[in-house]
């Protein structure tokens, strides 16, 4: 291999690691994502320059955050009209790590959390965060996170573009909350990588259960955000997606279809995933602060430490349920919870709780809600409810496998 390629083939190792933590640093130096992201892509096409020429530098992140800001400062005083600058900046070997720009690496991990909460910022429309979170911190193209949220990439574009420019606009401060601030921001940055992380563990729709390209990357910003801001509630929750993820390779068959929970081969569950997310769930319910997700965490905890399905502790799983409707009170935590005592007490004291959440007018257009009815009206013989509230998820549903498992189920009614 020649020594360009292999060089080139460092370029894009260290863009693939590392080229987040340089736009994050960028940002808070130069003030703007746009400028930031230029500067960044300017950064990078300087390496492939001169690293061939000169060596791969000891430090290649501090190189690059020099480089991008010397490129955007240099192209600003180009736009300014300053022509003597420009002949300075022209002839500059901007292969010199500069100490103002780079700081030292706490800085640069601060501004890593500094991103996350800017791209959260209540300010912003809840889809405008998960957007801008998935490009600015997790680097997924404009194309993938359309993609993967049913949304048209210009549509998508202008969302991402809009929520720049209201920060700008705004004054956003490019900050990590105060202390007396952080527990309702911190909320906020948890609901967005969640949101992320469900998407991929249940695809609202199309021809996969799963996309775990989003749900690796959930887990992955959730590391970083627990390494750099350990609160509980952020342990509880990489507890809770660590666990549900350990499932994955068990909830469809070779040819992609839903495999439910009781039918699962739990020699395909990921061991390693389970132990660690039962140490972080221990960790987070021995600190106080903990909330919903290190509850949720905790009854996931139940299922994966369970052997087989009939060994699976209902009585605690519905006492937890209990607990998470008290902190965090929702109609699918209620039926979630109906779920449970009907595994704890029988199908037809579920049914009741569901057919009291429906009959409020709650949960109408969730297919799941219709989808675990029509299962307890199987259960119990009661085939024409089952097969109508089977109907009823099946119309709802916009997911290839959830849509042939409804089928399978409606055909053996019949």
């Amino acid at each position: 291999m020649r020594a360009t390629d292999s060089v080139h083939e460092t370029v894009n190792a260290v863009y693939l690691s590392d080229s987040r933590r340089v736009l994050a640093t960028l940002i808070r130096l130069l003030g703007d994502f746009d400028v930031a992201e230029e500067a960044l892509h300017d950064a990078f096409r300087a390496a492939l320059e001169q690293w061939p020429r000169d060596g791969v530098p000891a430090n290649p992140r501090a190189w690059l955050v020099s480089a991008g800001r010397f490129k955007a400062i240099d192209g600003m005083r180009r736009r300014a009209r300053f022509d003597a600058l420009d002949e300075v900046g022209d002839k500059a070997d901007i292969a010199v790590v500069d100490p103002a720009a780079w700081a030292d690496e706490e800085s640069v991990e601060d501004d890593r959390l500094r991103l996350i909460f800017t791209c959260c910022h209540p300010a912003l429309s809840p889809d405008a965060q998960v957007a801008l979170t998935l490009r600015e911190v997790c680097g997924l193209t404009t194309e993938e996170i359309a993609q993967a949220f049913l949304t048209p990439a210009p549509t998508l574009a202008q969302r991402i573009v809009r929520a720049k420019a209201k920060i700008r606009d705004a004054h956003i401060p490019y900050e990590v909350p105060a202390r007396a601030a952080l527990p309702e921001r911190l909320g906020a940055v948890l609901r967005v990588i969640y949101l992320v992380f469900n998407e991929g563990y249940a695809a609202s729709s199309g021809a996969a259960l799963t996309r775990h390209d989003l749900s690796a990357e959930a887990i992955r910003l959730e590391r970083l955000l627990v390494a750099l801001l350990p609160e509980p509630e952020a342990i509880g929750l990489l507890a809770l997606m660590l666990l549900q993820d350990s499932r994955r390779a068990a909830r469809t068959s070779p040819s992609g279809d839903v495999i439910l929970l009781d039918d699962q081969d739990r020699s395909l569950w990921d061991r390693d995933q389970i132990a660690e997310g039962s140490r972080l769930v221990e960790q987070a319910l021995s600190a106080r602060g903990f909330g919903p997700y290190t509850i949720q965490a905790a009854i996931a905890a139940l299922h994966a430490e369970a052997p087989n399905a009939g060994a699976t502790d209902w009585a605690e799983i519905v006492g937890l349920y209990d607990v998470l409707a008290r902190a965090d009170p929702s109609p699918v935590i209620e039926l979630n919870r109906a779920v449970a005592v009907a595994m704890r007490d029988g199908p037809a004291a579920g049914l009741a709780l569901i057919d009291a959440i429906l009959a409020r007018n709650d949960l109408l257009d969730y297919r799941l809600a219709h989808a675990a009815r029509a299962e307890l009206c199987r259960r119990l013989g009661k085939t024409a409810d089952a097969r109508a509230s089977y109907e009823r998820a099946l119309a709802l549903t916009r997911q290839e496998p959830e849509r042939r498992f409804l089928e399978r189920r409606l055909a053996e009614l019949r």
